[in-house]
This record gives C-alpha cells, structure tokens and sequence, in this order.
C-alpha cells in the first residue's frame, strides 16, 4: 500500500464557527473578500460577521462582489489586477463554489503576469506553469456543494469560447477553511439539493475513478452516507441543523475527495453544458444527466462491485447489483425533488446535442483518461439523448 497524500488546509467545522476567524493567525494585514453579486451575504449578515472581526484584528479589507455564478475569466484577471493595484496580502472567498473557486483564480493572476487562460490546461488555454506563488487564500463556505474549501480546484468559463475549465494546484489549496452549517440553512431548498447532488457526484465518480485509492475511498464512502442519510431531510427542513451538518459534512470530505482522486467524465458533460447555458445550475446539470450517466457506468462489470459498496452507502442495504445505485440514486432525487429536471428549459436542443459532447472533450478530456472504462463520444451522446427532457 502506497499514496502520497497533500491537504495542508486548516478546517474548522461546527456551527457558529464563522463566528471563530477572528482566533486564527490570518495571512497579511490587507484583505480582498471576493463574494458573488448576489446579495445573500449581506442579507443574511455574514460578510458583516467577516468584517467586523477583521477590523477587530486590526486588518483592512476589500470588497470584490462581480462574481457570476459561472465564474468568468474576465473577472478573474479584473480581480487580479485590483489585488496588484491594492497590495493586497491574501484572499478571502465568502460564499458558494462560485466565490470561493474564484477567490483562487483571483490569488493566481495577483501575483503573475498575462491572462489567466495562459495557465489553465486543455481546450485554449496554454497551460503554462504558474512562475509566482498565488496569494494565500481563506475559504469560508455559505453552501454545501462543491467541497471547494478542501481542495486546490476551481472551474473558470471563457465565454467567447464556451470553455468551462477546471485548473488548480497544490499552491491552490486554501490555508484556513470555515465552514459553519449555520449560515447553510437560508439556503433555498432546491439550491441545497441541487449543491448536495454536486457534493455527491464529486464522491461517487472519486469512488469510481481509476486512481482511487484507500484515502480517497474513506472520504467517498462517508459522504455518500451522510449525504443518503441527511440531504432530504435538510432539503425539507432548512433549519434541521444535525442535517445541515451532515450535507456540510460530506461536502466537505467530498472536496477531500477531489483532493486524492477526482472526478470523471460526468463532470466534463455537465460542464460543456454549463458553458453554454450560465443559468444551468451545476448541480442541475449533474441531475440532468446522472441516472443514465450510472446506468451507462453500470452496464460494465467493472464498474459492479463499486456500485455495490457505493448503493449501500446511499442506503440501499440490500444492494445486489450495479443498478441498485442507480435506483437509490433516483429515490433521493425524487424525495428531494428534483427527479424531473428539464434540459429545453435551459434551452438546451434535442438537435443540438453533439456541441455539448464535442465540447466536453475538447476542453476536459483529461477527465475521461480516470474513467474506469473507456466512455466513448458515441455514449456520451445517447447518455444526453436518453437524459434530455
């Protein structure tokens, strides 16, 4: 038994942790926060909360508040420049997936020169390596979804392209991570199922990606329990604080996840999809196209004794085959509602279909290298022709 395992972040998890940043050592005098242009953040109080214990720490902070929830590249570099203009020392991303992948985008391009495309890998990009450390960068997570507050990813779009494009290193991971189920429950309900799916996705294609390994398995496994066990709960009841925690949880371990293994081609397809419909959630997305993306995964024996292990965890204990996690897999849909997501009322078109597969390749490819067998455009297509609604 061999790994190399690397996740330097600090974590602090519980509820009224964000309360708590304040008695950690932060990494400079001068902060950017980088938030969405949404409003929940203000609304609710937490960038308040953020603020007031920087200035009782005696630093000063900015606010960067363009981020869309498809991050774009333009802001990223925008964000970058102000950093540089600024002196800014690090960064803190406050909110979803959005924000937080962002805020280490935004980390990169302050301390390197050109367009943040020139160090991105696949599709465009140029792939270049990233010649200055990014800024450290804090995480503290308003949603439970991507898992981004524990591992070095984030997803950027180049829209005058439709590229949607992950990149990351280990100087990305975030130094301190706070994630407080807490500020979790004014999440609407179908943005928590959607951001559990996400969270679960990540977990189930860590577990069946080709280099999966003991770490990576401990983290996939317990959160695809807490998720089968708590997300409907949490989706019901937004104030169920002990769910809450246990879909923050997973999320959490299921950034873990993405840390040690990573994520498969299901991935890229909701991606190619996003690219070219920003208002298709990303969670959504993954909905769209999940039962006869595990179908598809369960129709090779490969795949069997995995879906086994991973139907049990979901709670399905008597799992027998394969298609057993794909039947728990749409009993959590249906129970948290969302088993009947729409693609043509995102525009999406049936006859359309082939740009989405074309794109998934070409701009993550690299995802379909990890996939425990080989996934051919050919089903790719009949996976989003079978999936369209």
């Amino acid at each position: 038994m061999n790994f190399n395992y690397y996740i330097p972040t600090r974590i602090v998890f519980g509820k009224g942790s964000l309360k708590e940043l304040k008695n950690y050592n932060l990494p400079g005098k001068k902060a950017l926060i980088v938030t969405t242009n949404g409003t929940s953040v203000v609304k609710y109080g937490y960038l308040k909360t953020v603020t007031d214990q920087l200035d009782d720490l005696g630093i000063e902070h900015h606010l960067f508040n363009k981020i869309l929830p498809n991050p774009i590249k333009e802001h990223v570099d925008e964000g970058g420049e102000y950093c540089k203009e600024n002196g800014i020392d690090f960064v803190i991303g406050l909110g979803g997936g959005s924000a937080i992948d962002a805020s280490k985008a935004i980390a990169i391009m302050a301390t390197n020169p050109g367009d943040y495309w020139d160090y991105v890998g696949g599709g465009s990009g140029k792939g270049m390596p990233v010649p200055n450390d990014p800024l450290p960068i804090v995480a503290i997570t308003t949603t439970a979804g991507t898992g981004t507050e524990a591992d070095p990813w984030t997803v950027t779009t180049k829209v005058d392209t439709n590229e949607k494009i992950g990149f990351g290193y280990d100087k990305t991971f975030p130094v301190l991570a706070i994630v407080d189920p807490e500020i979790m429950v004014s999440v609407p309900k179908h943005l928590t199922a959607y951001q559990g799916f996400d969270a679960l996705f990540h977990s189930s294609e860590g577990y069946l990606n080709t280099t999966s390994y003991v770490m990576s398995d401990m983290y996939a496994l317990k959160a695809i329990e807490l998720i089968g066990k708590s997300l409907a709960k949490a989706v019901a009841e937004g104030t169920d604080i002990d769910a809450r925690g246990d879909v923050a949880l997973a999320n959490t371990l299921a950034g873990m996840v993405e840390s040690t293994s990573g994520c498969t081609s299901e991935h890229s397809i909701a991606h190619a999809i996003s690219a070219f419909h920003s208002n298709f959630e990303h969670g959504a997305a993954l909905i769209a196209i999940s039962k006869e993306y595990y179908t598809h995964m369960a129709s090779n024996p490969v795949c069997e004794e995995r879906m086994i292990t991973m139907a049990k965890a979901l709670g399905k204990c008597d799992a027998t085959c394969a298609m057993d996690f794909v039947s728990a897999l749409v009993e959590l849909q249906v129970a948290c509602g969302v088993d009947n997501i729409e693609m043509s009322s995102y525009g999406m078109k049936k006859e359309e279909l082939n740009q989405y597969v074309v794109n998934a390749r070409d701009t993550m490819g690299g995802l379909y290298t990890v996939d425990p067998f080989e996934v051919t455009d050919k089903a790719v297509l009949e996976i989003l022709e079978k999936s369209y609604k």
